[in-house]
């Protein structure tokens, strides 16, 4: 990969955050934004043969690799693979820090963050999303770079989700929005004129691709969660929302049609139905519609969350701002101790997955900052349990009885440096900086 400039300047002073993500945007690079992931065991060419083509075989298989202390993927030549989601997520990180950049100034009216180190990973990653969407999808869509099998189905390499082509979308927009902040040359316009245009296209994957379910107890509709599955997620369907709202704000008219953006606009407010319908009267949202999804977990309340604050700033999901501020109560109050430790599920300890404190830490800093007292505990709970000092990455699990420092990339790094840069933004912002 061809040398970028550092993506802090040389007058930054000494701060642990921004060290921290100097640190990991540094493996970032080392490993070309490369690596494995907790579900990736189908990849291996020995899998065929160790899961006897079965349902229950490739089930076992990744549970295996997945729960595992230490990595077995090179003794089933399992390679470190790209993953357009893991490649979302960062691209999302340095636009923040690059949306900082353009106008950050401390005390010294000297930049720590420099613009064009991260403008130019930013550069790189739109690049390659580009190049990664799903071949068959209506719009433009995303996948994972493995196949994957759940309860109920095997699904392909790359088969387009609804929480990926979100994530990476708005990530996209986001790109496409920093045209306005800084000097562009050509090459970066047009860049990010495709980025944007892909981000438009995805509202017709949603609206063309997945499959539509209306519950008996509400007049809404929910999405499945790929074209293939009958699978209805709350959170999957919060992101969707989120997105479609944000692209009817902005002037699609070129990409998407009159009818399309109204059939779009239609179909927000039925998500929203459906999915406020289904809210527990303790704020809370099971994890789907299934009977096997009743469990309730922490980052998946905070995607719900974070989708909901988007539509309200979309114009969107306005009668639910009591709703919203009861689940925000419920969040905070019901999957972290006292020390800042997060828990998995609501209440429960002892499984402290690098998930759920950093999609905390995305959500309160961003949208919760009257939470400063808890963002500061579980940043430092983080810290201390869930991070290799000595590497500059951090850990996947940690269970009662170990912990699993599998530095995946997706799963753990990428959403580190989501949530790592989001916080540092809006200390910047609050700061004046």
């Amino acid at each position: 990969m061809t040398p970028l400039p550092p993506l802090l300047t040389s007058q930054v002073q000494e701060d642990q955050l921004l060290t921290m993500i100097e640190r990991l945007d540094a493996w970032l690079l080392a490993h070309d934004f490369a690596g494995v992931d907790p579900y990736d065991a189908l990849n291996s060419p020995l899998a065929p043969i160790l899961t006897l083509n079965s349902k229950v075989g490739r089930i076992a298989l990744t549970q295996i690799l997945r729960r595992a202390p230490i990595n077995l993927r090179p003794f089933l030549f399992i390679r470190p693979g790209v993953n357009p989601k893991a490649l979302g997520l960062a691209l999302e990180a340095y636009c923040a820090l690059a949306k900082v950049a353009s106008k950050e100034l401390n005390d010294d009216g000297q930049k720590s963050v420099s613009y064009e180190g991260a403008r130019a990973r930013a550069d790189l990653l739109v690049a390659r999303l580009l190049q990664l969407q799903a071949p068959t999808s209506s719009g433009a869509a995303w996948g994972y770079n493995f196949p994957w099998q759940n309860r109920y189905q095997l699904l392909p390499r790359y088969t387009p989700t609804l929480v990926n082509t979100s994530f990476i979308s708005h990530a996209l927009l986001d790109y496409a929005d920093l045209t306005s902040l800084a000097p562009q040359n050509q090459s970066r316009t047009a860049l990010a004129q495709k980025a944007r245009n892909a981000a438009y296209s995805s509202a017709r994957f949603i609206l063309h691709d997945l499959r539509r379910d209306t519950p008996t107890q509400s007049c809404g509709v929910l999405l499945s969660y790929t074209p293939l599955d009958d699978n209805f997620v709350y959170n999957a369907n919060f992101l969707g929302a989120s997105l479609l709202a944000r692209i009817l704000s902005a002037d699609c008219q070129a990409v998407l049609t009159y009818e399309e953006r109204e059939e779009a606009r239609t179909l927000v407010n039925a998500i929203l139905v459906s999915c406020m319908t289904a809210q527990n009267s303790d704020g809370s949202w099971r994890y789907g519609r299934r009977a096997q999804q009743s469990w309730i977990d922490s980052f998946h309340t905070g995607f719900n969350l974070e989708s909901l604050r988007r539509l309200q700033s979309y114009g969107f999901a306005e009668s639910y701002r009591d709703a919203y501020a009861l689940a925000e109560r419920f969040y905070a109050e019901n999957f972290f101790d006292s020390n800042g430790a997060p828990w998995y599920y609501a209440q429960r300890p002892y499984l402290y997955d690098v998930h759920a404190p950093m999609e905390a830490l995305y959500f309160f800093s961003r949208y919760a900052p009257k939470r400063q007292e808890l963002i500061d505990r579980i940043f430092a709970w983080t810290r201390q349990n869930l991070y290799d000092s000595k590497h500059g990455y951090f850990y996947f699990r940690k269970t009662r009885f170990y912990t699993i420092k599998i530095p995946y990339l997706r799963w753990s790094q990428s959403w580190a440096l989501r949530a790592l840069c989001q916080v540092y933004a809006t200390r910047a912002t609050v700061s004046g900086k």
